[in-house]
């Protein structure tokens, strides 16, 4: 069942986000709520740094219910901080540049390589304890991500999974009634965009673009937010899509990260639609639906570990069509850092003796088809927390290999059925309870 409060987000998100970035064509450049960077000195010729004017005018703007507003033209700049009650909108052909000089981004000035956390640096915009706060408009933001990528790859190649330390593009924390609406956020040195600690965020119509290669891009990440909608976006990066995470636990809520909806997108390069795997604060509520897939890692996935614990429950995905994905669904408790190769990897513990075991159950699919050049699935929990209440209604995968399931229970199929080259279309493993599978599948 939805939950009570989404049906009025969704309508609103589908309705009514655009006008949330119109500007009356009655408003002139002299309107007293317009702050135009030109009028503060920006240039807008992508040479020189318009850092100073551009947070003039965010600064004039915060707490007025005006806009901000960036006409056509390349504006170079450093990190930006935009204020509460502020419209950011960027006109078609205005581009956000962020500097490729990762000294500008560190808050205490040093060697970055040798960073400790993403902590020391700043996002290139950000905002905390905002209310009504909206960036849309035809215009870019750029993170001038190359600058950064390539360490980072050298790092990962290193370490397998690790993270180098790097800063986000766009994080707003703290936030309440947030808008993203149009514009087309690309190559972020890391995150692109990451609400935080955020209740009613909409994002319509939002184009987030990276190199599938380039490491650690991942597009949205909510953390810890409620009631968030996703819808119409184009995202093709180069790891999670969407990351819906809960990393801490919030005191006075049985979940920190809740009601949550992505709707109608087009997901490209990436490792999917994600939760997890930062989970130890609970994630419920979850709603994906009407998506489309192509060429995606992990398209649609569950995925947490023994040590960061937390629920994961109440979570459904509907009308998704899938192309040359790998694997189609993956619902796994023991990640272990990387992407694909979930089913391969080995926990770090699964005994009783570990604190803060991941719980997943009720988790839904229907009308799901799916082309996979490899696996077809993953389904694997951990002995003493199975996973449980997985029901697949009218799922059809054609795959290279068969769909996993293991330490799983009460795993419902209903008109639903795998196709690989050859064999079982499902392989269960220990511990696997599955009614209503097809002729042809077997234990292993």
């Amino acid at each position: 069942m939805l939950h009570p409060r989404l049906p009025g987000i969704l309508t609103a998100a589908l309705l009514g986000a655009a006008s949330f970035c119109l500007i009356p064509s009655a408003l002139s450049a002299s309107d007293p709520k317009v702050f135009n960077v030109r009028d503060f000195g920006a240039v807008g010729d992508g040479q020189v740094f318009d850092t100073e004017a551009l947070q003039k005018a965010l600064n004039t703007c915060r707490g007025s219910g005006g806009t901000v507003l960036v006409p056509k033209g390349t504006y170079l700049c450093k990190p930006l901080v935009i204020g509460t009650s502020t419209t950011l909108r960027l006109e078609e052909g205005a581009l956000l540049q962020a500097s490729t000089n990762q000294a500008d981004w560190m808050k205490i000035p040093g060697d970055w390589l040798h960073a400790k956390s993403g902590g020391d640096f700043k996002p290139f915009l950000s905002g905390q304890r905002l209310a009504d706060v909206t960036i849309c408009g035809s215009g870019v933001i750029d993170g001038g991500g190359s600058a950064w990528w390539e360490a980072a790859e050298e790092h990962r190649r290193k370490i397998p999974g690790a993270t180098l330390p790097r800063p986000n593009l766009v994080v707003i924390k703290e936030g309440r009634n947030l808008r993203f609406d149009g514009i087309t956020l690309r190559n972020s040195p890391k995150f692109h965009l990451v609400p935080t600690d955020c209740d009613g965020v909409t994002i319509t119509n939002v184009t987030i673009l990276a190199p599938e290669r380039a490491a650690n891009t991942d597009a949205i990440d909510p953390s810890n937010c409620r009631d968030v909608v996703i819808t119409g976006c184009r995202i093709d990066t180069g790891d999670d899509n969407v990351a819906i995470k809960s990393g801490k636990k919030v005191p006075g809520r049985e979940f920190g990260c809740e009601n949550i909806t992505v709707t109608g997108c087009a997901i490209l390069h990436g490792h999917g639609v994600s939760i997890g795997s930062e989970t130890v604060g609970g994630i419920r509520n979850v709603r994906v639906s009407n998506c489309t897939f192509s060429g995606t890692e992990n398209a649609l996935r569950i995925k947490s570990a023994p040590g960061r614990g937390g629920r994961i429950e109440d979570i459904s995905y509907s009308d998704c069509t899938m192309t040359n994905v790998n694997p189609a669904i993956v619902i796994s408790s023991r990640y272990g850092g990387s992407s694909a190769g979930d089913s391969r990897q080995a926990a770090a513990a699964e005994s009783s003796g570990v604190a803060d075991i991941p719980v997943i159950r009720n988790v839904t699919f229907s009308n799901v088809t799916a082309t996979c050049p490899k696996l077809a699935g993953i389904i694997q929990g951990l002995p003493d927390s199975p996973i449980s209440g997985v029901t697949m209604r009218n799922v059809r995968i054609t795959s290279a290999k068969p769909f996993e399931i293991s330490n799983a229970t009460n795993v419902i199929l209903v008109d639903s059925s795998v196709t690989p080259e050859s064999g079982e279309g499902f392989l269960l493993g220990t511990n696997a309870s599955v009614s209503g599978l097809p002729a042809g599948s077997a234990n292993h």
